[in-house]
């Protein structure tokens, strides 16, 4: 049966999945045996997007209360089973991501900079919780279409529920994050191999 998930994870975990998708599964992690769920208000999404890069705009805090959390949590739910599914190598059902999809309404747009130059930006409609989502929702469909599921991987700490993709140069990732779950392993490792010595 699944822990609670209860609020306030103190950890910023917003890019150790290096994918966005990714990013969004890991703002549930554990700690003590409780599932932490660092998204609990529209702030908190507003927030968090923020801190991915992800486009936000005021439109967003015009939304009902409560509906960007909403639409976040099921979004993310939503993934959850696909990339568990695609990474085993089984047979997806896209159909609740595809909802997300198909609310999202994008256009180009050919921005001057200061420099003489000329930027291409993407932007979506933010009129609902849905379309403010709806980057996310296109980087997870890309993930799960085109991702390389070698290396898309949950962290080996058996209590870690966090995932990332190994975009390092070696392929040889193990852990979310060497500062959290590594040092852990390694003081583990310590610890039996000086509990063996004392046993000699």
């Amino acid at each position: 049966m699944a822990n609670p998930i209860a609020s306030g994870a103190t950890e910023d975990r917003a890019l150790l999945g290096d994918h966005p998708a990714l990013n969004l599964l890991n703002t549930v992690s554990r700690v003590n045996g409780l599932d932490l769920d660092e998204l609990n208000s529209d702030d908190d999404v507003l927030r968090w997007l923020a801190r991915l890069g992800l486009p936000v705009g005021r439109e967003a805090t015009a939304l009902p209360p409560q509906a960007l959390l909403q639409a976040a949590r099921t979004l993310r739910e939503a993934i959850r089973p696909l990339l568990i599914q695609r990474q085993a190598g089984k047979q997806i059902e896209p159909g609740a991501l595809n909802a997300y999809l198909q609310q999202g309404r994008s256009y180009l747009e050919l921005v001057p900079q200061g420099n003489g130059e000329l930027q291409l930006l993407r932007l979506w409609p933010r009129e609902t919780a849905e379309q403010t989502l709806a980057p996310l929702a296109e980087a997870a469909a890309e993930l799960l279409a085109t991702g390389d599921f070698n290396l898309v991987r949950r962290c080996e700490n058996s209590e870690c529920v966090l995932w990332f993709y190994d975009r390092t140069k070696s392929h040889h990732r193990r852990w979310c994050s060497m500062a959290t779950c590594g040092n852990r392993h390694k003081v583990a490792a310590f610890r039996q191999r000086q509990q063996g010595g004392l046993k000699v």
